[in-house]
């Protein structure tokens, strides 16, 4: 078992951060900045490709569909990117822009131009003829337009999380790896943090554990929570020079019969192409099918042969993902309870990553009390104290 090496005031830390996936190691980076007692745990390594920091790359967009409130933070993460790749020489965002497609009076369309109106984000309308000239790898229907996110990109999973963790560590926090947390307990002035035969007491902790979430969770969270199977599928293009990051931005395309959304061949291979909005109930994050059903591969083969005709229909890769989501979708961000010390940092409900820089700073500076945001209710889990 690793060793900790900061103590104080009778603590083995000032803050505890259970959970190093996506928002947990922007949550130790950030918390690292404020204090030298800070401890990652971690129940594998981090960025391990079990957890929901797989697939290799998220979506960055500034335009989405969704709760206005939640653009600052998109602000903020954006900026907070720029500076972990700036921090540790890591290129992480790869900024492509991004497309938002759908029918052109349909419901997606209107609830992505709507938000971004609100919050006056750049974007630019492309009607069909634009869109089939700046972009023919799409297949559009007749009746289609998009929207383009020019500020939108494509994130690199594994080299953020593991930049943020040599970032913290650089800073003096501590990473304790192959840890798994079997229980938290508060007591009248601390949490006690239980791995194994092993304990460790710190002033507060943050619980980032993603799909793993649910075990150190109160039951009035259990009950508004569910851990999903996440599936992604990749295929090669039959010319891959098309759908390089300069020539194919990230895309999200919705319609009431289909969906689909997908990145650009970073690796200058193979392209991200994943049904959207198909997690499916799992009851353990540790055991549950990795391959795609005979269903899930023909839905995706069906709808990729529509949408991409340029990619050769034949899954070269696929895998899948343990997340939590919350019954309204948004995340757990925040206290337990009003003298709570336990901190909730998770229940992004599989759209967590593109913030994760922006949610971490909240997480890290009001778990260590250097100040508490207002306008954050919608994330707040005493909401479903009362529900």
């Amino acid at each position: 078992m690793q060793t900790i090496s900061h103590r104080s005031k009778g603590f083995d830390g000032k803050l505890a951060v259970i959970g190093l996936g996506s928002i947990g190691s922007m949550a130790l980076w950030q918390a690292s900045r404020l204090s030298d007692a800070v401890v990652g745990f971690e129940a594998h390594t981090p960025a391990h490709g079990r957890s929901a920091v797989g697939g290799d790359t998220r979506l960055f967009r500034m335009i989405y569909r969704g709760s206005p409130a939640h653009y600052p933070i998109l602000e903020r993460s954006r900026d907070l990117w720029a500076e972990l790749e700036a921090e540790t020489g890591q290129d992480i965002l790869t900024r492509c822009g991004g497309l938002s497609i759908g029918t052109t009076d349909g419901t997606y369309l209107h609830s992505v131009l709507e938000t971004a109106r609100i919050n006056g984000a750049a974007h630019q309308i492309l009607g069909r003829e634009e869109m089939a000239e700046r972009y023919p790898q799409h297949n559009l229907r007749a009746d289609d337009a998009a929207v383009f996110d020019p500020n939108a990109g494509v994130l690199r999973t594994d080299r953020a999380v593991t930049a943020a963790i040599a970032a913290a560590q650089a800073n003096d926090a501590t990473v304790l790896s192959n840890t798994p947390v079997t229980s938290i307990r508060e007591t009248s002035d601390g949490v006690v943090v239980t791995s194994g035969d092993t304990s460790w007491t710190f002033e507060n902790v943050i619980v980032a554990s993603g799909g793993w979430s649910q075990r150190l969770m109160p039951d009035y969270l259990k009950a508004h929570t569910e851990t999903r199977r996440v599936f992604l599928s990749w295929f090669v293009a039959r010319d891959a020079a098309q759908f390089t990051p300069e020539k194919f931005p990230t895309f999200s395309r919705m319609y009431d019969d289909r969906s689909m959304y997908g990145a650009p061949a970073v690796d200058g291979v193979t392209v991200k192409a994943t049904l959207d909005g198909r997690g499916t109930v799992t009851t353990d994050p540790d055991a549950f099918p990795r391959e795609l059903t005979t269903a899930e591969i023909a839905d995706t083969l069906e709808t990729v042969s529509e949408f991409l005709p340029g990619l050769v229909p034949s899954i070269v890769r696929s895998d899948a993902f343990p997340d939590l989501y919350t019954e309204d979708r948004n995340p757990l961000l925040g206290w337990l309870g009003g003298s709570s010390r336990i901190y909730c940092a998770t229940g992004f409900s599989g759209g967590g990553f593109k913030n994760a820089t922006g949610f971490g700073h909240i997480a890290a500076y009001e778990s260590l009390g250097k100040h508490s945001l207002d306008g954050l209710e919608f994330v707040r889990p005493e909401r479903f104290r009362t529900s």
